[in-house]
């Protein structure tokens, strides 16, 4: 996850970047451009979140298929994590 990723992933919770680099509420009224709802912050963090997951998930994915074992240890690692973000 890089920079870009991280921007995006804001942008996607409902924040927007203010012309002095801070970030806000999309959707705040324009008296009050400091201000940044818990709504947007929680879906940030599990945007985030989930991310993270999927890129750990792959990487144990990688393994497995270097490793050319169906079912090995690191396919249940790779499901095991993805499950970590079910509902």
């Amino acid at each position: 996850m890089n920079r870009d990723d991280i921007i995006r992933m804001a942008r996607e919770a409902g924040m927007r970047e203010g012309d002095n680099g801070d970030w806000t509420a999309a959707d705040a009224a324009l008296t009050y451009p400091e201000c940044v709802y818990i709504e947007n912050l929680e879906r940030f963090a599990k945007l985030v979140a989930a991310a993270e997951r999927e890129a750990c998930a792959a990487l144990c994915d990688k393994i497995s298929d270097e490793d050319g074992f169906e079912g090995s240890y690191a396919d249940r690692c790779a499901f095991a994590i993805r499950e970590r973000g079910a509902p």
